[in-house]
């Protein structure tokens, strides 16, 4: 007997789509039942107002849970970075599958990198980490830019370029890469510039913890230096108190000799918008093995973090 399509909720941007379809294609061929995705809007697609204003924490994510718990679809792709720190007891994240490009990147126009834009160039970013560390990284170099907060979906941000309304935008790599729109970049951002948005690039594969026979299948896809390394990141975020559009940056990475991987270091920083204070700090140990390892990594970079006056510096507490 044939058994029933599974359903896979998706938010409904060209970026979410294109995602969310890659996921279908792999889970088709690990289950081998058809997938069929169902379109859900949530507050954060509609909503017009900045994400410092809404708060960012869940929004891009709460419509598609909803439908996970009333059974409307089987399961559900996010971003890593828009989902919440506290995991609900009836959800569970399946899998992470292996990570995309975690840097942010620059699209400016007449193909400038960001050192080449001219004094008082005008930089959209809807984020606040961004602004922190591009304002930061240009007062330090004797730059100067104005970061002008935007929202929309990568057409509309790569369009104030095109326009003309702004001299550049910064966007994460993974979603250029995904969309196939990478060829516009003029300059992928080190990490030493700018740290990501903690999960930035990752995957979260989310179903109900009673459909444990669905979410076992699912954890083939599940990559575990990806899921050590955003869960430290992620744990950092939490224990700073901090919402998905605080001005925090993290980032995991492995440590390897040779082909042997070794440690892995988190990085992060929390800055005022302004550039003018960032306390950047970072931490390395051994590549976890639980997930009880990679929060400890995390929490011990908060503590230090904290330590230095982070939490003066974040507009936002998810308290």
């Amino acid at each position: 007997m044939t058994q029933k399509a599974l359903r896979l909720g998706t938010r409904r941007s060209k970026l979410a789509m294109s995602q969310s379809g890659h996921v279908a294609d792999a889970v088709r061929q690990l289950t081998g039942r058809e997938v069929e995705l169902v379109e859900i809007t949530t507050y954060g697609d509609t909503s017009k107002e900045h994400l410092a204003q809404i708060g960012g924490t869940g929004v891009f994510v709460t419509a598609l849970r909803d439908a996970l718990l009333r059974g409307d679809v089987d399961f559900a792709v996010h971003s890593l970075k828009d989902l919440p720190t506290a995991q609900p007891d009836d959800l569970v994240v399946a899998a992470m599958p292996p990570r995309e490009d975690p840097r942010d990147a620059l699209v400016a126009r007449d193909g400038l990198t960001f050192a080449e834009l001219p004094d008082g160039a005008r930089v959209g970013t809807g984020s606040p980490r961004r602004m922190a560390q591009l304002n930061a990284y240009a007062r330090s170099h004797g730059l100067r830019i104005e970061t002008v907060p935007i929202r929309g979906n990568i057409d509309t941000r790569i369009g104030y370029v095109r326009k003309g309304e702004l001299d550049a935008v910064v966007l994460a790599a993974a979603g250029l890469n995904r969309i196939g729109r990478a060829d516009e970049v003029t300059e992928l951002v080190p990490v030493d510039t700018v740290l990501p948005a903690p999960g930035q690039g990752a995957l979260a594969i989310e179903c109900t913890a009673a459909n444990a026979e669905l979410a076992a299948q699912l954890a083939e896809l599940d990559d575990p230096y990806t899921r050590a390394a955003v869960t430290a990141e992620r744990s950092l975020l939490a224990a700073l108190e901090a919402g998905c559009s605080a001005p925090v940056g993290a980032l995991a990475d492995l440590l390897a000799d040779g082909q042997v991987v070794k440690e892995m270091r988190l990085r992060g920083v929390v800055g005022s918008i302004d550039g003018s204070t960032l306390v950047q700090l970072s931490t390395t140990g051994p590549v976890p093995t639980t997930q009880a390892e990679a929060e400890a990594l995390g929490h011990e970079l908060a503590s230090d973090m904290l330590a230095k006056g982070a939490a003066g510096l974040m507009g936002e507490r998810a308290l």
